[in-house]
């Protein structure tokens, strides 16, 4: 399987980032269990008592005995968070979609193909498993780790709030708690400028092309991550189904879109703008009249939810308000 298409699959099974994970409380400063923990931190980051209980994107309550100092991270978006809070040196496993930051490329693989290697899991001794939610990790597998008595924390964020959210929760755990504020408070500002720039603006019906695969076309499922930041950034997201988020030809002819963003072509540059105007069906679409299918080539920043997601989000807007960001 190419990585390309397991990618598809990876962005299906978690329904584009979206809307069956069980819905946790939407803020940019969680409350739930967010008590600050002792750790081998910076001189700046204040010391607080064990054990720790906290809530996760699955509504799971998870104890912490104490500051975690091996970390097993079974997505990329919470490997960039750990790394982003500057505790990279603790991760011991990671999947082998991790990419960035480029150290983590040397970890040891713990999820290879989608499939989570449980017995590599425990070999490693964690104090902390960060998993994905919506089966990403599937619950099977989340479940026997807890019953070996690994403390497992799951993130699924449904929204940039939620992204936050997740972003001070691992440093709670970890012991970042101030770093993940500092960082939280940048990302805020970011998007505040972005929302910013294009309010009031024309909000064109915006299709964004995660894969056609196998004749299928997927995009952003109903009710998700990926169609509230493409409205954070200004559009009107057209959606697909909101568990395969495949939508069928005769639905987005129907939505007629006024703007169409390749994000596969990220990956594979045989898709542009003149070969996908040579589908059956798709030359009619407004987008083409006005010659606003664009490649997009941050994919990556768009569909992970970590850190780095303000660079899509501010990515997207410039792709959908080219104006509103000109130099």
């Amino acid at each position: 399987m190419t990585p390309h298409r397991l990618r598809v699959l990876l962005l299906v099974l978690a329904g584009t980032l979206g809307a069956c994970a069980p819905a946790p409380a939407s803020s940019m400063s969680p409350t739930d269990a967010r008590t600050e923990p002792p750790s081998a931190a910076p001189p700046s980051e204040p010391a607080a008592a064990y054990p720790v209980t906290l809530t996760d994107d699955a509504g799971r309550a998870t104890t912490l005995a104490a500051e975690p100092q091996v970390i097993v991270s079974l997505a990329p978006s919470n490997t960039e968070i750990v790394c982003a809070l500057d505790a990279c040196d603790r991760l011991v496993g990671v999947t082998d979609f991790d990419d960035y930051p480029p150290e983590v490329i040397e970890i040891d693989k713990v999820v290879n193909m989608a499939q989570v290697d449980v017995e590599a899991v425990v070999a490693a001794e964690p104090d902390l498993v960060l998993a994905a939610g919506n089966e990403l990790t599937p619950t099977a597998v989340i479940d026997q780790l807890t019953e070996l008595g690994l403390p497992v924390l799951v993130l699924y964020p449904e929204s940039l709030d939620e992204v936050t959210a997740g972003i001070e929760l691992v440093g709670t755990a970890i012991g970042r708690a101030d770093a993940a504020a500092d960082l939280v408070d940048d990302m805020t500002g970011r998007v505040a400028a972005v929302e910013e720039a294009v309010v009031g603006l024309d909000r064109p019906r915006t299709f964004y092309e995660v894969s056609v695969f196998e004749g299928t076309i997927y995009t952003a499922g109903e009710g998700s991550f990926l169609a509230s930041l493409i409205e954070t950034a200004g559009g009107a997201p057209i959606t697909g189904d909101a568990l395969s988020t495949s939508i069928e030809i005769e639905d987005l002819v129907a939505a007629d879109p006024e703007l169409i963003l390749l994000g596969d072509a990220t990956y594979d540059p045989t898709i542009t703008p003149e070969s996908v105007a040579a589908r059956a069906g798709w030359d009619g679409m407004t987008a083409f009249a006005n010659e606003r299918v664009v490649v997009v080539t941050e994919d990556v920043v768009i569909t992970r939810p970590g850190p780095r997601i303000v660079d899509g989000l501010e990515a997207l807007a410039r792709a959908i308000h080219p104006d509103a960001f000109a130099d």
